[in-house]
């Protein structure tokens, strides 16, 4: 099979890579800069066992490929915010043998959140959830680095919205045998994804206000941020793995690791308001605990709060961790309390 990375970003870039290493046939997608250094010096790949440089075909779209192939697998890895956009370019694209990309090809989304295979059912037929468990960064074009180690992530795979098939099989195995990821084939990938989703959920506190975790109050706002998750999805009967079942599986099989001149800095949504893109996912994070909240009947002072400091932030360009902590657990406590008394 061939890979095509849809977002050859932090998450993409290095699945990708993986593969590139382990002698599978992959084709990175990206735009701007960070295509054009891809096609003039290769991925460049930062990882606990080394650096290395992947010289592979980089494209912009499906046309720079022209007809795609029956074993091609596309792995959807751009930030969800994004999804509409690739699903518009990638959906019609033509397979040989007649039929489209759309019709015919499996679409395996390596997102955040839960949005992004729900758009993408509306245009494929086969698609497939992967709940990433993968802290990797990508600031700089052509430049990707991940610290997880000995593994460089954890990768669960099923169809969506449910179920197992030989394709989720082989690609699971596939990713299996490059030696750094663990690819568990569930039945139920949305559940796993949903409590990703909860971690997912303080990505903006740390976007906002840096993670400086020594911070008082710091440990408590996240804490309730989580909590406010949890409740919702209790009242939309949505089944998610519990924190023990997850670092039962996890144990210290993806722990960070300082590399050479690649700090960690922080997470996705931090690495959006570093890059100055003007978007974030927190639409998406927080932004699906809140219409899941209004759905529900349960309310959500402080994901509200997050979202949409954190679209603020994005859109005025402001500086990730630029917030004293202080100020963000004020407009918390205002946000609770005005929904308390209202």
């Amino acid at each position: 099979m061939r890979y095509i990375i849809i977002g050859a970003g932090a998450v993409g870039g290095s699945i990708g890579g993986r593969l590139a290493g382990s002698g599978h046939e992959v084709v990175l997608v990206a735009r701007g800069a960070h295509q054009a250094a891809l096609r003039d010096g290769g991925l460049r790949l930062k990882v606990p066992d080394g650096a290395f440089t992947y010289r592979l075909p980089t494209v912009e779209g499906p046309d720079g490929l022209g007809e795609l192939r029956a074993d091609d697998v596309l792995v959807l890895a751009v930030k969800t915010q994004d999804t509409v956009g690739a699903l518009q370019a990638w959906g019609p694209a033509p397979v040989a043998g007649g039929g489209t990309a759309a019709e015919r090809l499996p679409l395996f989304c390596a997102q955040n959140g839960v949005e992004g295979q729900r758009l993408a059912l509306r245009v494929f037929r086969h698609v497939y959830g992967v709940c990433v468990w993968l802290p990797a960064t990508h600031l700089q074009p052509g430049e990707v680095s991940a610290g997880g180690a000995p593994l460089t992530g954890i990768l669960h795979v099923g169809r969506y919205p449910h179920g197992i098939d030989e394709t989720a099989r082989l690609v699971a195995a596939d990713l299996e045998k490059t030696r750094f990821f663990e690819a568990p084939v569930v039945e139920d990938v949305a559940r796993w994804q949903y409590a990703k989703l909860l971690t997912n959920l303080t990505n903006a506190l740390q976007s906002l206000a840096g993670q400086d975790e020594g911070q008082e109050g710091r440990a408590a706002l996240r804490a309730r941020v989580r909590a406010e998750g949890e409740a919702v999805l209790d009242a939309a009967g949505i089944p998610y793995a519990s924190l023990e079942e997850q670092q039962a599986l996890r144990g210290h099989k993806v722990d960070l690791v300082p590399l050479d001149g690649a700090p960690r800095g922080g997470g996705s949504s931090w690495q959006s308001l570093t890059r100055a893109t003007g978007t974030i996912e927190a639409d998406y994070l927080n932004g699906e605990i809140a219409l899941l909240g209004r759905l529900h009947g349960v309310p959500t002072p402080l994901n509200d709060l997050l979202q949409h400091l954190s679209n603020t932030f994005a859109r005025e360009h402001r500086a990730p961790g630029s917030m004293p902590i202080e100020e963000l657990i004020r407009l918390a406590d205002e946000a609770v309390a005005f929904v308390q008394e209202t």
